[in-house]
């Protein structure tokens, strides 16, 4: 079915999504700022990319038949770097494009990734718009591990839950809407069951061991922890706008478009935190 580019190679999506494609044979082009850290395989292809650098655009999907195209986080500057490069994808007849977003991004004709969507979808592009949940994987590779090192998580989301999923999940997602050209299709996309956070910290606390806890705090709270990290202004104001969802409740939606699409139901919190038990147990904090 010849080659998919993969945008955000080495993250923790880009390289699940690459996993995917190859345990089907599926060739891969791996775009990433810094192709060191990407094996190059029979299947897989590194190659220089940044949204930003319109000189490597071409190179970077000459050839290609699909792209999996995906926004740098919590990037509020996302439509003026991904429409430019979905123009150029159409320009090079690229013959499917699967964008993923985030989960109720389309309730908001203002949010960065609705508008790429919408311009994805009037491209004249086959394509694929897939929203996900926020990613379990955040509680062991991502922002929450440093937090969960120190027993204790900080997060503006009150008692409310979220159906959380894992990145591989995902993954078998998008590398089933290539195989079968789900062209024209949306996805909302959750893990089986909603959580609060407090109740993530107590799976957490018995898998590995340690004692981790929750401590729902105000937005000004985590604007001011996040200023001292020395993230920048408009990732906190990003932060705070899906925070803002989870309060709402509209982050708790289960969704069984997971087993729909890939004949296989998403993995619980339960699995993903036994399959990482391990890791946490050894976890420092800073």
């Amino acid at each position: 079915m010849g080659t998919i580019l993969v945008t955000g190679a080495t993250g923790k999506l880009g390289s699940a999504v690459i996993e995917a494609l190859v345990d089907r044979g599926i060739n891969v082009r791996a775009a990433t700022r810094k192709t060191t850290g990407i094996k190059w395989t029979k299947l897989v292809q590194p190659v220089v990319f940044d949204y930003e650098d319109p000189g490597l655009h071409k190179a970077a999907l000459d050839g290609i038949t699909g792209l999996f195209l995906i926004a740098p986080p919590l990037d509020f500057e996302a439509p003026a770097k991904l429409i430019p490069f979905i123009d150029k994808a159409k320009e090079m007849r690229v013959e499917h494009v699967v964008f993923n977003s985030s989960l109720c991004a389309d309730s908001d004709e203002q949010n960065p990734l609705r508008i790429v969507e919408k311009h994805l979808a009037k491209s004249g592009l086959a394509y694929t718009i897939q929203r996900p949940n926020f990613f379990m994987e955040n509680f062991a590779a991502g922002f929450l591990a440093p937090m969960i090192a120190g027993g204790k998580i900080f997060i503006p989301a009150g008692d409310n839950k979220t159906s959380f999923i894992s990145v591989s999940d995902i993954a078998e997602v998008t590398a089933a809407a290539f195989q079968e050209k789900r062209y024209g299709t949306e996805y909302n996309l959750t893990g089986p069951e909603a959580l609060s956070y407090g109740e993530a910290a107590k799976i957490i606390s018995g898998v590995s061991g340690r004692t981790v806890t929750y401590f729902p705090i105000s937005e000004m709270e985590m604007m001011q922890g996040a200023r001292e990290q020395g993230m920048p202004e408009s990732a906190i104001q990003y932060m705070l706008q899906l925070f803002g969802l989870v309060r709402k409740g509209v982050m708790a939606e289960v969704t069984d478009t997971v087993r729909e699409v890939t004949g296989k139901g998403p993995i619980s919190f339960k699995e993903f935190a036994r399959k990482n038990a391990d890791f946490w147990r050894v976890l420092k904090a800073a």
